[in-house]
């Protein structure tokens, strides 16, 4: 008995890490996402082009690579830079959460970001016009008519993202972050169980389940835009 309480507590120690990656993830992914949507759907060719070499890429390439190139790539190419002004330069290391963390927003802030570009052009343009012809303002027309439709539109898919998240921050393992996925291994080398396995599972289970249970209920509550 002493021995699961010991465990539990190990699994939960790692369960605050996973939700803290997953919860910052969120706070800064979601609004640059609009950020770069804006960009992407920008008349500006310039900021266009950025955003869709930038939308190609962290679509494009495993979200694992991505978390090792941030820390150990980018140490690398700091130091190679440096090293051009000064032959010695000084040591320079990301700290593991901080290179998780920003990782997965700059990942799912374009996923977000085609997200968002999707629910915008899904409205009709006849909305718009027909708020120019009423007299409506630009800002009145986007906040009051076009917003509410769009929040209704992407939340399905914004929610799918989010449930995904927390399943993906057990990536965070390869770069020996001690998530719950990272106390979940090394207590089973320890003491040659699955049970830590079977826990971490539950763990996964318990979070995936209340998200979706609060998405949708989210859901239920813009039925009135149908």
């Amino acid at each position: 008995m002493d021995r699961l309480v010991s465990l539990l507590r190990e699994m939960l120690s790692g369960t605050l890490v996973t939700l803290e990656v997953w919860a910052l993830t969120l706070l800064f992914a979601l609004p640059l996402g609009l950020l770069i949507c804006q960009m992407r759907m920008s008349k500006n060719g310039f900021a266009r082009g950025v955003a869709r070499v930038y939308i190609f890429y962290f679509r494009g390439s495993p979200l694992m690579l991505q978390l090792l190139f941030m820390f150990f790539g980018v140490p690398i190419i700091v130091k190679n830079i440096l090293s051009l002004f000064n032959p010695t330069p000084p040591a320079f290391t990301l700290d593991r959460t901080f290179a998780a963390i920003l990782a997965f927003i700059l990942n799912y802030a374009a996923y977000f970001a085609e997200i968002y570009r999707g629910g915008i052009q899904s409205i009709p343009r006849g909305q718009y016009e027909a708020a120019h012809v009423l007299g409506l303002s630009n800002k009145v027309t986007f906040f009051k008519i076009i917003l509410p439709q769009v929040v209704k539109r992407i939340i399905p898919p914004i929610g799918n993202e989010v449930i995904t998240l927390v399943k993906d921050t057990a990536l965070v393992y390869v770069i020996a972050l001690q998530d719950m996925l990272f106390k979940a291994k090394a207590a089973v080398n320890r003491d040659v169980s699955v049970m830590p396995f079977v826990i971490a599972a539950i763990f996964y289970l318990v979070m995936t389940g209340v998200l979706t249970h609060l998405l949708e209920r989210i859901e239920r509550k813009f039925d009135y835009y149908k």
